[in-house]
């Protein structure tokens, strides 16, 4: 198992804590990260684009022009793609972007991706998210005093209503419970700041059967 300091808001390490292999020691697999990653981005997208085809565009009751005798392709319709103003040919539809993949693997992913980011030492372990006073500038001196810069993700097993009004008008924090974090979270912050409660509930939720 990985240890790991833990530290206060004011930057002192008060603890260590041991973190699992199973979770947070696994091999990095690229591939099964970048299908997860796809796949969530997949299922973001509202998918409800919509043109119309020739048969639904207004206009074109009559031919544009004679059949014979103009030098010209024959035309039936100014509904046709061929004329500005006429229908698309194959115009988006509403659909569905969702894209399958097994728990299993989805799991494995974001346990892949926390291997990742342990080992580039984007991982922070705190012993609470809660400033002395729920104010922005408190938050932002407790972020100062743990060198954290960038895109950061605030992770706790439920996060407190003294953090989130501490942290939400700070530009690039996000927060999350550990329950929903996933692996864009995971990936797409330069920094995670966890507490020790948040680190059990990600292994509580991550650690695959038979492991301990």
């Amino acid at each position: 198992m990985a240890q790991l300091p833990v530290r206060n808001l004011s930057g002192e390490q008060v603890d260590t804590i041991d973190v699992s292999d199973a979770v947070f020691g696994v091999a990095i697999n690229q591939p099964l990260m970048h299908q997860a990653v796809t796949r969530i981005l997949a299922d973001q997208r509202s998918g409800t684009h919509r043109a119309k085809t020739r048969g639904e565009v207004s206009g074109g009751g009559a031919k544009p022009y004679r059949q014979k005798g103009t030098g010209r392709a024959r035309q039936g319709s100014r509904r046709s793609p061929v004329f500005v103003g006429g229908g698309s040919a194959f115009p988006p539809l509403p659909r569905s972007y969702s894209v399958s993949m097994p728990k299993k693997m989805r799991r494995q992913a974001t346990r892949s991706a926390l291997s990742s980011r342990l080992a580039d030492e984007a991982i922070l372990v705190v012993s609470t998210l809660q400033p002395d006073e729920p104010k922005t500038k408190a938050m932002v001196a407790a972020l100062d005093t743990l060198e954290v810069e960038g895109k950061v993700l605030l992770v706790d097993e439920q996060i407190a209503e003294e953090t989130s009004r501490a942290a939400r008008n700070i530009p690039g924090v996000d927060m999350t419970p550990a329950n929903t974090v996933n692996i864009v979270d995971l990936l797409n912050h330069d920094k995670i700041v966890v507490t020790v409660a948040g680190i059990r509930r990600l292994e509580e939720r991550l650690l695959p059967d038979g492991n301990v």
